[in-house]
């Protein structure tokens, strides 16, 4: 396979915006003017706090939801232009695929795993042919160590790692450019989530897909992505490198997310931390930083003032008066 070419993006998200309307004249801004590229190929880790919009991002780049405003540039075409209930049908639905955070939730109880592959297959490939539906779902079941004499199996009768699996074939099937992948092992045991992380890995580097790949857990961020763009209240805080950001975090939100990773080494260290509850979402100042009153650098000036993203380093950019 040749390797793809990085520097073309592959999606372009600009100044995405999703609002939900939650009274008379409020308005709760899950998604903020958000804007940044995926490369063929390329891992980018989305992380912030519950809360501050990962899932309702992805949902929206996922085409499930549509956006309030922005532009979804994938390729030469901007999905963001093609209204979700529509674009379940449309031709290029399989280019981007999710997987769920829980597979009990996402898996048909009443399908075996075949089924649930096999669907995909039938949906957005058009593939008819018994055999040749036969001999795919096989082949993406050995793909991602599900032994194929489990395929008849329904969902209560998998273990979750094993579900997980399906679920990750599920969205393979029509052979994406881009996996969404929304805290895929957060349900599983610890001593499965490893396995399931590696799989990921191997898979990716086999098929050259590109992953936005959602989680809290930093730690797995850092393994699994080349790039990490933080996120908090809405907005994008931070965005670079994942060696850079973990090594040297510029943002004071991503300084307190570094800071909480477990470290055995920083016991008795003083490390940044987040204090205070977060803004509301709801009718937020735009003129302020949405992470002012929590910050330990706060100052008046963050308050009148909101900053964009500014590179402070190749290909690494925050929104901050002291980055």
């Amino acid at each position: 396979m040749n390797a793809p070419d990085r520097n073309i993006p592959l999606l372009r998200v600009q100044r995405l915006q999703k609002h939900f309307k939650v009274g008379r004249n409020a308005m709760l801004h899950a998604v903020d003017d958000i804007s940044f590229d995926i490369a063929p190929g390329e891992s980018v880790g989305l992380v912030g706090e519950s809360g501050c919009g990962k899932s309702t991002l992805s949902r929206v780049i996922a085409r499930l939801a549509d956006p309030t405003g922005g532009a979804l540039q994938f390729e030469d075409v901007d999905l963001a232009a093609h209204p979700a209930a529509k674009f379940a049908r449309d031709a290029r639905r399989g280019v981007i695929q999710m997987v769920f955070q829980d597979a009990n939730d996402s898996l048909n109880p009443r399908y075996t795993a075949f089924d649930t592959i096999a669907e995909s297959l039938r949906l957005l490939v058009g593939m008819k042919d018994a055999a040749q539906i036969k001999a795919r779902v096989e082949e993406l079941a050995t793909w991602v160590g599900l032994p194929v004499d489990l395929l008849s199996r329904y969902p209560h009768q998998l273990s979750g790692g094993q579900k997980a699996r399906v679920g990750i074939a599920r969205a393979l099937a029509p052979s994406p450019r881009l996996l969404i992948l929304d805290e895929p092992t957060a349900a599983l045991d610890v001593s499965v989530q490893a396995t399931v992380l590696q799989l990921l890995a191997e898979l990716r580097d086999r098929l050259g897909v590109a992953y936005l790949f959602v989680s809290h857990d930093l730690n797995v961020v850092r393994l699994l992505c080349d790039r990490v763009v933080v996120m908090y209240l809405g907005k994008v805080v931070e965005e670079g490198p994942a060696a850079e950001v973990f090594r040297a975090p510029r943002h004071p939100y991503t300084q307190a997310l570094v800071a909480a990773i477990p470290d055995p080494d920083a016991r008795g260290r003083k490390s940044a931390r987040a204090e205070g509850e977060p803004r509301s979402p709801i009718n937020p100042d735009p003129r302020a930083c949405r992470f002012h009153g929590r910050c330990p650098r706060g100052e008046p000036k963050c308050e009148l003032t909101l900053l964009d993203l500014k590179e402070v380093a190749p290909a690494h950019r925050v929104a901050c008066h002291f980055a």
